[in-house]
């Protein structure tokens, strides 16, 4: 074939193509401006509805992921290839797929696992894979925490599903756990009363379940004491850092002695 020949070929596919890719643009145009308008919809109509914001993004994610499947497919057989050639093509690969997106698949598996037996929503505070941290957002795939220094974290649905979920906000208290230690040379009666004024008045210590404090163990070189207020979840470390602090200035003033490391020196006679 003839140079002259290819050109006129060329020409020919342009012409034949150009309708189809300009169709094909504007079918993505509007499809995507469509499918914004509906995905605003499906959100509205979910604002409505009782269920928690938790489910609320999560379906409005598969909405907006379905939708945008569905205008691929519709481009592409604008183009010219046919739904059946790419349902086929898609079977021909479907295998190569499943093993390359095996990690995603089971990502999508474990968003809907979360969604269906709510082990925790938006805005509790969970430990999980080795990080604490609050549930910003949960996703097709994975499952966004602001940690304590409000770093943000990012999980995939999967692993989260398939590990230990350590939930601090469900029940709404927590219990805080301190080991307090004091010189064998404290008396324990007044030890433990001084702790215990501590913990009866810090505002945010609850009264209920009741603080306690208890002889823990004989170290070394202290008594140590078990100190357990309770509060509510969102003042933990409030009462946490509190309790440490506070407890510390009344030992102080009541003169019981926080026993530290040191060392003794032994020198022998020669």
């Amino acid at each position: 074939m003839e140079k002259q020949d290819w050109i006129n070929k060329g020409y020919e596919l342009i012409i034949a193509l150009t309708p189809k890719i300009i169709a094909a643009l504007l079918i993505w145009v509007v499809g995507g401006i469509v499918i914004k308008f509906m995905v605003r919809g499906v959100k509205r109509v979910l604002a409505k509805s009782k269920h928690d914001v938790s489910l609320q993004k999560f379906l409005v994610n598969l909405t907006r992921w379905g939708l945008f499947v569905i205008l691929i497919i519709s481009v592409l057989s604008t183009v010219g290839i046919a739904t059946t050639s790419f349902a086929a093509i898609l079977a021909s690969i479907g295998l190569a797929i499943g093993l390359a997106l095996q990690g995603s698949l089971s990502n999508f598996a474990g968003g809907v696992l979360i969604m269906l037996f709510k082990p925790f929503k938006i805005g509790d505070l969970i430990e999980a894979q080795g990080e604490i941290g609050s549930v910003k957002e949960i996703e097709i795939f994975t499952t966004k925490l602001i940690g304590l220094s409000n770093k943000e974290i990012i999980i995939p649905n999967g692993k989260l599903s398939n590990d230990t979920i350590v939930n601090y906000t469900t029940e709404g208290t927590r219990r805080v756990d301190l080991v307090i230690g004091v010189s064998y040379d404290s008396d324990i009666k007044q030890t433990k009363e001084v702790v215990m004024n501590v913990l009866t008045s810090h505002p945010l210590i609850l009264k209920e379940p009741a603080p306690t404090v208890d002889v823990l163990a004989l170290a070394d070189s202290s008594v140590n004491f078990a100190v357990r207020p309770w509060s509510n979840a969102a003042d933990y470390w409030r009462v946490y850092f509190d309790v440490t602090e506070n407890v510390k200035l009344a030992l102080d003033e009541a003169g019981i002695e926080i026993p530290y490391p040191h060392q003794v020196e032994i020198q022998k006679q020669g």
